[in-house]
């Protein structure tokens, strides 16, 4: 089977953003989608950038698979679940940080691999899946294996892997049940692109170099440590990369910053650029991203 384009997978939802004197904005995000959106801004429009997830029949479903196809993401792999619906989270921003407010627990997505067949099918079209912990997280046990399981075949079959831990905590029963599912996932992953800040947290890295060599030793080709306005650090088995990103002139949210980045790497990497240049381009993305509102910021 001839493989071309990106398949992202996991949980697109309903975003309201604040949009100044109390009122909010009505969008469409969520990690992995976001990278993807991003993405099918950073490749060649020959390039095919695919969606897998799950969603409702309902009116504001419609809205956001409209809402995907208009964009230009491929929606084949969006299964609509009739009596389902999406979930919907709200921006909290103090200064330019910001927390969240979700409401995802009967989100359609939660059963986006129920159809091993289905993930096979999409997974055997796709030069490279992306996912992140965010992804596994909201699964059942059961359904998070079937997707690791379809990945491992995908792989086998010529299928590269990319992974964005992007820990959640709160969406895990516990915490052994995280690094252990997170650190199976990186294990498989030709790339993996985590945040200093939560592994630091979650794996008790004492450095960036020390998360590289963490996920390194699991078994990942690639390691990306993105650390905020900090240097990103970059490694394979056998070479090692810096960059010291340029400061952020003007920030407003830092909403999808890591997305972004991950799309901005995605797409240089996957265009032949080397570490170092793939590394330059997500930061810069990011740097355009987190100077307006929102997880979804245009040219």
């Amino acid at each position: 089977m001839q493989r071309s384009g990106v398949l992202a997978i996991g949980e697109c939802m309903v975003e309201m953003a604040p949009a100044g004197d109390g009122h909010y904005a009505m969008g469409f995000a969520g990690d992995t989608f976001n990278t993807a959106w991003y993405l099918r801004r950073q490749m060649p429009a020959t390039v095919p950038v695919r969606y897998l997830t799950a969603i409702g029949t309902d009116a504001t479903s419609d809205r956001m698979v409209a809402f995907m196809a208009d964009e230009g993401i491929d929606t084949t792999h969006v299964a609509r679940l009739p009596g389902a619906t999406v979930g919907l989270y709200m921006i909290h921003l103090d200064g330019a940080e910001r927390s969240f407010s979700y409401w995802r627990s009967t989100s359609a997505a939660r059963r986006l691999a129920e159809d091993a067949n289905r993930m096979d099918e999409a997974l055997g079209g796709a030069d490279l899946a992306y996912l992140s912990g965010i992804t596994l997280a909201i699964l059942s046990p059961e359904s998070r294996d079937r997707l690791i399981v379809s990945l491992i075949r995908a792989k086998a079959a010529g299928c590269r892997i990319a992974f964005d831990p992007n820990l959640r905590p709160a969406l895990w029963s516990d915490a052994a049940t995280m690094q252990a599912d997170v650190s199976r996932a990186a294990a498989m992953a030709d790339i993996v692109l985590p945040s200093f800040d939560e592994d630091s947290l979650h794996f008790g890295d004492e450095g960036p170099e020390a998360t590289l060599h963490r996920y390194l030793s699991l078994g990942a080709g690639l390691v990306v440590v993105k650390d905020g306005p900090r240097p990103v650090w970059a490694a394979t088995g056998d070479a090692q990369w810096r960059h010291d990103p340029a400061p952020a002139t003007h920030l407003v949210d830092t909403t999808a910053a890591g997305d972004s980045f991950n799309a901005g790497f995605l797409a240089a990497h996957l265009t032949g650029a080397a570490p170092d240049v793939a590394m330059q381009r997500g930061a810069a993305l990011a740097r355009h991203v987190i100077g307006a509102r929102g997880a979804l910021v245009p040219n």
